[in-house]
């Protein structure tokens, strides 16, 4: 058996946040003696130091308590999503250092060169499609476009066109996404719905990794600041052109449209 001081010796982890993983149940002394001293054994190094990497992965102590009692396929599940959140941290360090660039270097009379995206405006006719709405965060976006291949393929369907994200919230949310995931189909399969036409949309073409998605959206947001005889009048839509499965990230295109109506 291991004192509390020995085992936070050989764990590195202090005597004070032992005695806070023992008081929410994540990981108990093996023995607790008449004085109050606490024990282990030195197998429950192997606990401490997975709850440790959990940590490091970026759940909180709250989430390590609840990985602790999932299945395989549930843990495997939440990693996924964790990965997913990952990604999306970097993105956005990444985007705060480039900003904070850009006005270093426009202070110091030094021009940065940026992305151009072209705004124009055109037309999106109705589209007969298969459809999947659900209220989630943004990390199980992948999962959602899994169910939506999954269900194509279990229909028999063969897809007349690209997949496409519709956002339906009336606000943006991280953690409650209303959104839908598209494929189009052929006219007249049985079953599916139809995205309505626009007679105009404010659109981008995005070239590169989805991460980057966020700046083809403030450019579309800067054009209508300088257009007000516009207003959005659908849910905006991301349009993969071609597939993540086979295409490498730098050449992925992607297309981002605005319904708007002139007012």
């Amino acid at each position: 058996m291991l004192t509390i001081g020995e085992f936070s010796r050989l764990g590195r982890v202090s005597p004070r946040m032992l005695r806070h993983y023992d008081a929410l149940g994540l990981l108990c002394p093996s023995e607790v003696g008449e004085n109050g001293y606490r024990y282990y054994r030195q197998e429950q190094l192997a606990e401490l130091l997975q709850i440790e990497r959990w940590k490091d992965y970026g759940f909180s102590l709250a989430e390590v308590k609840e990985l602790q009692g999932l299945t395989e396929e549930e843990f495997l599940r939440r990693l996924h999503r964790r990965r997913v959140d990952a990604h999306y941290e970097i993105y956005q360090r990444q985007e705060r250092l480039r900003m904070l660039e850009a006005d270093i270097l426009q202070m110091e009379g030094t021009a940065m060169p940026e992305e151009t995206y072209h705004v124009i405006l055109m037309p999106d006719p109705e589209q007969t499609v298969i459809g999947i709405r659900r209220t989630v965060p943004v990390s199980q976006f992948h999962e959602l476009f899994q169910e939506l291949r999954q269900e194509v393929a279990r229909r028999g369907l063969t897809m007349a066109g690209a997949v496409q994200m519709l956002y339906h919230g009336q606000e943006f949310s991280y953690e409650n996404a209303d959104v839908e995931v598209q494929a189009v189909v052929a006219p007249g399969t049985p079953g599916a719905g139809l995205k309505p036409a626009y007679a105009q949309c404010a659109a981008v073409i995005h070239n590169g990794p989805y991460e980057g998605l966020p700046r083809a959206y403030e450019a579309l947001a800067a054009w209508m600041a300088q257009h007000p005889e516009y207003r959005i009048c659908g849910p905006a839509i991301d349009r993969y052109l071609n597939d993540p499965d086979t295409t490498p990230p730098e050449a992925l295109a992607t297309g981002v449209l605005f319904p708007v109506e002139r007012i």
